[in-house]
This record gives C-alpha cells, sequence and structure tokens, in this order.
C-alpha cells in the first residue's frame, strides 16, 4: 500500500513549494494567496546577496529533531479504531472483524500524547516557536498536512516514531499576516518497519490589519453604548447553506435529503456522501432531540459569550446531528441522552439562532 492523503487550508491557500519542502534557496517565487512575485531566498531583487538575521536564527532548526525513537502511548487498539470510524461515520467493512486494519487517516493519532504530552520531546520546536513569538509572529494557524501510507496498521502494533523540523519558510504574506510557514515531518514506524510519514505545515504570522466592515463603526457624531456587550459572531452564509438559513428566519429547521438515495445529510452540502448525487430537496426537522455529546466551554474567553457553557452535538429525532447551545438548564447539568427541543433564540435585533431546550426538569437525566 503506497498511498497519500494532502489537505491545504483555504485562509491562506498554501500549497508546499520545492523550498519549503527541501529548505534550498530559491531566488524567487510567488505567493500562493496574494499572487505578487517576491524574494524566497537570500539573493535579493538586485542580485545582491540580502540577510535577514531572524530568517538565518529560524534556519538554524531545520532538521533539528524533535522525538527521537518516541513510542506511542497505546498500540494499535479495536477500541480506538471503533471510536474513529463512529466519529467518521466510516462502515468500511475492512476496519471491523479478526483481520482488521486501522483506518489510513488514523496514522497520526496512534502518535498523539494526550494531555500529558511526551516526556521525551526534544523541546526544539517550542524554541523556534518562542522565537518567533518574540519578533511578533504570534498567531498560529494549520495550513496543511500530508500523509503518505506505506503499510497497513493492525490491532496489536507497537507504534514508534521520529520527527523533524523539516523546513522553515522565508518570510511571506498571506490574506491573515506575514510570517513564515513551519513544516514538520514525522516517520511512524510499526515493529521497526516504516508504516508511514506525515507532514505538517503551519503558519506563524503577525496578523494583518483589517479595515472595519460597513456598519462597525459609530456615525459621525455618535458615542459607541457604554458597557454595551459585543454582538455574536455571524454566520458565514454562502450559496450552499443560504436555504437553511432561510428557513431559520422562518423558525424552520431544514435538513437536506438526497434526491436520488433519500439519505438525509446535516450541515448542507453541495453533494450526497452517500452517492454523489447533487440534487437535493429538504425535510423539515420536527424539533425533537438528544444530546449526543458535549463540551462545557470554560476557555478561552470570548467577548460575546459568558463562559461557563455547554455546546452540544444534538441527534435530531431524523437522524442527523448538529451543534448548538441548550438552554433551559445549567451548564454543569447537560448530560448525555439529555431529551431536548429545538426552539429559536432571538440573540440581537439581526441575528435569530436554532438552540435547543433541554426538556428534563433541572436538568438531571
Amino acid at each position: 500500500m503506497n498511498r497519500s492523503s494532502r489537505s491545504t487550508s483555504p485562509e491562506t491557500g498554501h500549497e508546499p513549494t520545492g523550498l519549503e519542502q527541501t529548505g534550498r534557496e530559491a531566488v524567487t517565487g510567488r505567493d500562493a494567496v496574494t499572487g505578487r512575485e517576491e524574494v524566497t531566498g537570500r539573493e535579493g531583487a538586485t542580485g545582491r546577496e540580502e540577510r535577514d538575521p531572524l530568517f538565518e536564527r529560524l534556519r538554524a532548526y531545520e532538521g533539528r529533531p524533535t522525538s527521537n525513537a518516541a513510542v506511542g502511548k497505546d498500540p494499535v487498539n479495536e477500541p480506538m479504531i471503533r471510536h474513529w470510524c463512529e466519529a467518521m461515520g466510516d462502515t468500511n467493512p475492512a476496519y471491523s472483524g479478526p483481520d482488521a486494519v486501522a483506518p489510513p487517516t488514523m496514522l497520526q493519532a496512534w502518535t498523539m500524547g494526550g494531555l500529558s504530552g511526551h516526556p521525551d520531546r526534544s523541546g526544539a520546536y517550542e524554541e523556534l516557536s518562542a522565537l518567533l513569538d518574540e519578533a511578533g509572529f504570534t498567531s498560529i494557524v494549520a495550513t496543511d498536512c500530508e500523509q503518505e501510507y506505506l503499510r497497513p496498521l493492525r490491532p496489536g502494533d507497537t507504534i514508534t516514531f521520529d520527527a523533524v523540523i523539516e523546513s522553515v519558510s522565508p518570510r511571506k504574506t498571506t490574506k491573515l499576516g506575514t510570517g513564515h510557514f513551519i513544516t514538520t515531518r514525522m516517520d511512524v514506524r510499526a515493529g521497526g518497519e516504516l508504516a508511514g510519514t506525515h507532514r505538517f505545515r503551519v503558519l506563524k504570522y503577525a496578523p494583518a490589519a483589517r479595515p472595519p466592515k460597513p456598519g462597525s463603526l459609530p456615525k459621525p457624531g455618535q458615542l459607541p453604548e457604554a458597557g454595551a456587550k459585543p454582538k455574536r459572531p455571524r454566520p458565514v452564509i454562502n450559496r450552499d447553506n443560504a436555504g437553511f438559513w432561510a428557513g431559520v428566519a422562518e423558525h424552520r429547521l431544514l435538513i437536506q435529503r438526497c434526491a436520488d438515495c433519500a439519505t438525509l445529510r446535516f450541515p448542507w452540502l453541495p453533494g450526497c456522501n452517500a452517492c454523489g448525487s447533487r440534487a437535493w430537496d429538504t425535510v423539515d426537522a420536527g424539533g425533537e432531540g438528544t444530546v449526543y455529546s458535549y463540551v462545557v466551554m470554560h476557555h478561552p474567553p470570548f467577548p460575546a459569550f459568558d463562559p461557563p457553557y455547554a455546546v452540544a452535538l444534538v441527534e435530531l429525532a431524523e437522524g442527523v446531528r448538529m451543534i448548538s447551545n441548550v438552554v433551559g438548564v445549567p451548564y454543569d447539568k447537560v448530560r448525555i441522552g439529555m431529551p431536548v427541543r429545538l426552539e429559536f433564540l432571538q440573540v440581537d435585533d439581526e441575528l435569530e439562532l436554532p438552540v435547543f431546550r433541554s426538556l428534563t426538569a433541572g436538568g438531571e437525566a
């Protein structure tokens, strides 16, 4: 088996370049977001060598290991495979039974350190991140990852892995801001045999100044209201989900239904993930559901919200699931399996959202 998988951030539009994969110098390149041609190595536009002292320090981290012969906290095991498949909705029979293999995309999962981390990390990545923080590149966003699968992983396999800082890019300008792309490579082994490679790329950047949105500033002569609470973030409405939000405006919770195979889907998508058809209609949700899972948000705080509060994954009677808030019950009384009913919450003068009210007195299930 030799397959690969890649995902790319829509925010930066970043695709890996030869420079960023190998760490070699190049003269010029074209930024994937802005389309501007810019110097990507140390040779300037005039042909004279231009040195960036910070970049020289950053490049010194290329090739430095972050983990050496680290051991996965658990061997490949059936419960983790089952949980993964349930979360992903993957019913491939190859992932169950006596001859089961792990889904290839779980490659990184077997290396994760959990809340306690891996004690044998070298600290090189943390040093590199701190250096960028000190230079003002304090924000971070994951841009893309690439995986290559060389052999299947089976229950019982013991996982070991090595990780290295593969490359640090010269300074780049994107829509998010200016910063440096950092690529790490992890080689994952089972029983000492290379099973796959995982590359992960992030952008450490200084956020670009954003112009205020129309209507976000007070009118001339108008002062902002003292102590006014910030408004909740607006939903991103596009051509794929506009029908859903039109339904919300009419106090209807609309679920997409494939016109060919009748599979229901949520959230809204341009095509059916069961048969691939692009034809669809809608059905009205009855509004009954149960809490399938939930988290209680404590940190980080957001100006428009008052933590702690519960965010739930609600399974509707129709079988689809959606993320929303549970109201009418204290955050610490929300429980898995709690029955809830749909209602619409007027958040402010411009925004109304579907939420779910607990049907259990006091919140105890």
